[in-house]
């Protein structure tokens, strides 16, 4: 072995070091998997997989239990607050990379990243006591008395108001996830080529036309990873959540009616678990949001995957 071809312990040690910490994560994973899997047993030789999570009831009492009515609202609350925050989020990064001034940028991009830095918990309380009331009081009126009217939008608007429901959760939610959204896709943005951009001006492109023809199609990659970070933060939230979605479990098709998420559940139902078999439900729901997640981010990023390549191309 020549002096060229061998190895310096620093580079070795670097390498070692390096694999062991990504193993880490891996071993992690499967350590939490093999500790729901376990705890869980209980309830999973019970009720088994589909009836526990097509199974509406869950009733502490008649000690029957099933995932339908947390996964339903997990689901809606979700895709709601994604509906909400991507437009918003992607209106924020393209005023700051492409019409903001100079003395804009700067203060607009460190208040979106403090709102990412702001506590779970300050936007429940927040939610509870300033937005809810709004909601019920003003907004949610206000829906019913337009989008409630028409055929295909008044069984969303169903009920009455009370600020405590499946659409204030979605707001706080989405209020959250901005930050996470606008932070990656104001990067992706400014990854693209001034040259480029200079260019579709040249040829007479407008502001609008540069932003939509060419700044989004560059960053359509960037942008999507952050919409997936975002949909993993807002389908894991659990205390934002719990102070302005009440905690009923059923399914409901209006969104001002009260319901229950996963993560919501586990929060103020484990201290309430007085038998081996609620227990082992709550666990078995804390490893169905495991395998939720799990799909949901695998799904993102085959597409992610697939829009690489077609782009490469």
């Amino acid at each position: 072995m020549t002096p060229s071809t061998k190895k310096n312990p620093i580079d070795l040690l670097f390498a070692v070091l390096t694999a062991v910490s990504s193993l880490s994560i891996i071993l992690l994973i499967a350590g939490i998997l093999v500790v729901l899997v376990f705890e869980s047993s209980l309830a999973i030789h019970k009720f088994g997989v589909f009836k526990f999570i097509f199974t509406i009831d869950w009733d502490p009492v008649r000690k029957i239990f099933g995932a339908a009515s947390t996964l339903y609202g997990t689901m809606v609350t979700t895709v709601l607050s994604m509906l909400i925050a991507i437009p918003v989020a992607v209106g924020i990064a393209v005023f700051i990379t492409e019409i903001a001034p100079d003395f804009l940028k700067g203060p607009i991009g460190v208040t979106i990243e403090l709102l990412a830095a702001i506590p779970s918990i300050i936007y429940g309380m927040w939610g509870l006591f300033t937005l809810a009331p709004i909601m019920a009081n003003y907004i949610e009126p206000a829906l019913q008395a337009t989008l409630g009217k028409l055929p295909l939008f008044s069984i969303l608007f169903k009920g009455t108001p009370m600020g405590i429901d499946l659409l204030t959760a979605s707001v706080i939610l989405s209020i959250m996830i901005i930050p996470f959204t606008a932070s990656i896709s104001r990067d992706a943005f400014n990854l693209t080529p001034e040259v480029v951009k200079e260019s579709a001006y040249a040829l007479g492109a407008t502001k609008w036309e540069v932003v939509k023809n060419v700044v989004i199609p560059y960053s359509k990659l960037g942008v999507f990873g952050g919409c997936v970070l975002s949909m993993g933060r807002a389908i894991g939230e659990t205390m934002a959540v719990a102070f302005v979605l009440g905690n009923n479990h059923q399914i409901t098709s209006s969104l001002l009616n009260a319901a229950a998420t996963i993560t919501v559940s586990l929060a103020n139902e484990f201290t309430e678990a007085d038998s081996d078999i609620y227990l082992s439900s709550l666990f078995y729901l804390a490893l169905v949001l495991f395998v939720l997640s799990f799909i949901t981010l695998f799904i993102a990023k085959l597409f992610l995957i697939r829009a690489e390549r077609k782009y490469s191309r």
